[in-house]
């Protein structure tokens, strides 16, 4: 887990020239590898590495040079991320083609694979990674991100060439090399409202993008970037007709977790790997089986002193029953509004879950206790752990209705007041699936967008973003459809963006078991019923773990880290949210008078608006630091030791 930087220069030999600048931008995401730093130079491509060393601590070095035994130092690696299965990978290579390696590294399995497999290479690793591979023979450079987007990648394109970041920062410092001007995107900002987030791959600077998940790419100096999806996710169920079938479906589930958690505990002897814990099973799961690995692991909570918004109590039972050291992180909304600037910059574009802020605090914990930790996410897209996944059977009556009742049913809803009981329900039943569901997150809608955002643009929708994924799965189940979706939006927009970077601010490595290609294999062919059945969801990952974890998670409705911001929008952050509407300089993008609005209608109770102004607040914090610079949060400086 690091931190990588890479420039492509558009002009011969200038590489050399340009490192002084790269090794500069580099510093904004030193927090991704507090443990050394480095710059290369070749002709026209100069890398940056920052590294968080969990994996051949001592050797492994980056960025790494590999080559074969008739050109030792043909290729150059620039990687983020962990390879779990390196040790059989290398193994292969070693016996199918006489690979030799100088490490004990992952790093060298990744760019040997390349060289003997060529780029279907990156459909064999089964971990989380964003890589650079610099090819000196072939001039040419090939790189890829991870299946699920687990790692980031962003890209920035000028005249003076392409670079590719871990950090949107760093992309930033090299705008002036680049020969591009950064400008808000403002088709970004209406999605981000609307989403949560700035939905791949766009980000909220126009000239930067992100590489999708599950996508490779390949360029030349002074070329174009090419990009090929390599990741192609189906849901096809395989009915279970017997019980001896389901018995096997839960088989199997139990096996691929315990194997999937076992490779991702692998790191040096003397790197310490923990857990963190929520009430859910998900987390449960992988704390429980973490424990088998680890005898000593550590797992770790936060909440709040709020009733019905913390699962300490829950999450501290579980810890007990598998028997793990329990530590617990209690958050203040006076900790909250004090670090969300800092916070927000850390995470290059602005995400609108409150989640996140705790997750901070829990991660800013562990650090002082272990150097990386499994967590639960990627459970509900690929088990059906979302209530909304239950939404097809609630609106089934609505699909056997002719299109032009369904269509009164809609006009009807929309003529009722707001806050009336059945008018959601009216309004989505009227719609059809693709019109309907963009996702798990549900902010703004098209008629309080028009009130809060200036020059509010009614040709920008979801379905730019939602349109392409639905069309590859025409023919499946809904709910398949549905998991498709926040696979593609919510997951690694949302769940993944925020887990990498609140807990790599804190220079601390996330893994996530659930989000393993051998895992999806499994999850991706479990039939409906065995998703939603008995009035819960994720039913078979529920049995399948029904003798792993402890029996009080197991019908558990899932919390994660919920954040009581309904209530301290209307009392202890009243004043602060006040303070950042009136001296945010977004006028042009913002009606501040309607914000001022939702804030007092949410104060006064008529209806809660704490998630539209959660994102409204983050973005302004986001525009103070990024385009205004008014907002300068104090960034804590690691110490490490330089290698150039």
């Amino acid at each position: 887990m690091c931190g990588l930087l890479g420039l492509i220069c558009a002009t011969e030999n200038h590489a050399v020239a340009a490192r002084g600048a790269v090794a500069a931008a580099l510093r904004c995401q030193r927090h991704r590898g507090p443990d050394e730093t480095g710059t290369w130079a070749d002709g026209e491509v100069v890398y940056g590495f920052n590294r968080l060393a969990l994996i051949d601590v001592e050797h492994s070095h980056q960025p790494l040079v590999w080559g074969p035994p008739e050109a030792p130092t043909r290729y150059t690696l620039n990687f983020n991320g962990e390879i779990y299965n390196y040790r059989e990978l290398r193994h292969e290579l070693s016996q199918r083609f006489g690979a030799r390696f100088r490490t004990d590294g992952d790093g060298e399995a990744i760019v040997a694979a390349f060289h003997y497999l060529g780029p279907s290479a990156v459909t064999r690793l089964r971990g989380m990674f964003a890589f650079m591979i610099w090819d000196s023979q072939q001039k040419v450079v090939f790189g890829a991100r991870d299946p699920f987007g687990i790692k980031p990648l962003y890209y920035s394109a000028g005249p003076g060439g392409v670079a590719f970041s871990s950090e949107k920062k760093s992309l930033l410092e090299l705008s002036r090399v680049l020969g591009v001007r950064q400008e808000l995107d403002r088709r970004a900002l209406q999605h981000y409202l609307v989403l949560q987030y700035a939905p791949e791959p766009e980000t909220l600077h126009r000239g930067i993008r992100r590489v999708e998940s599950g996508t490779s790419f390949r360029m030349m100096p002074g070329g174009r970037v090419e990009f090929h999806r390599y990741f192609h996710p189906r849901f096809n169920s395989v009915p279970t007709k017997t019980k001896a079938d389901e018995e096997a479906l839960y088989d199997r589930i139990a096996d691929v977790m315990r194997d999937s958690v076992a490779k991702h505990m692998i790191s040096d002897p003397n790197v310490t790997v923990g857990a963190f814990l929520s009430g859910g099973i998900d987390s449960t799961a992988t704390a429980t089986l973490a424990k088998q690995h680890n005898p000593n692991l550590i797992a770790f909570t936060t909440g709040f002193e709020r009733e019905g918004y913390s699962e300490v109590d829950v999450a501290a039972e579980s810890a007990a029953a598998i028997g793990v050291r329990h530590v617990v992180r209690t958050v203040s909304p006076q900790e909250m509004m004090e670090a969300l600037p800092l916070i927000v910059w850390y995470l290059d574009d602005p995400v609108a879950d409150p989640a996140l802020v705790p997750l901070w605090f829990i991660a800013r914990e562990a650090r002082r206790h272990v150097k990386a930790v499994l967590s639960g996410e990627g459970a509900d897209e690929l088990f059906g752990g979302y209530t909304i996944y239950n939404e097809p059977i609630s609106l089934a009556p609505f699909e056997k209705m002719p299109g032009g009742m369904r269509k009164f049913l809609g006009n009807v809803s929309a003529k009722i007041p707001e806050g009336t009981k059945g008018k959601d329900l009216l309004r989505r039943g009227s719609l059809s699936l693709e019109d309907r569901y963009y996702g798990n997150a549900r902010n703004f809608r098209d008629e309080q967008l028009r009130a809060v955002l200036c020059n509010y643009d009614e040709n920008i929708g979801f379905k730019d973003v939602t349109a392409p994924w639905y069309e590859i799965s025409r023919g499946w189940d809904p709910v398949a459809r549905m998991q498709h979706i926040d696979l593609h939006t919510w997951l690694r927009g949302d769940i993944l963006t925020k887990a990498d970077k609140v807990t790599m601010a804190n220079s601390l490595e996330l893994r996530v078991p659930f989000l393993d290609p051998e895992v999806f294999r499994i999850a991706s062919s479990i039939p409906l019923d065995q998703k939603l059945a008995g009035g819960t969801t994720k039913y078979a990952l529920r049995r399948a773990l029904a003798k792993i974890i402890p029996e009080h998670v197991l019908e558990r409705r899932k919390l994660g880290f919920p954040v009581p911001i309904r209530h301290w929008l209307r009392n202890e952050m009243y004043d602060w949210a006040r303070g950042i509407i009136a001296d945010s300089r977004t006028d042009g993008l913002l009606d501040r008078n309607a914000v001022f609005a939702l804030l007092e209608e949410h104060r006064g109770g008529q209806h809660d608006r704490s998630r539209q102004l959660w994102a409204l607040l983050v973005f302004m914090i986001w525009h103070g630091i990024f385009i205004e610079g008014r907002i300068r949060p104090r960034i804590p400086e690691p110490a490490y030791p330089v290698r150039l």
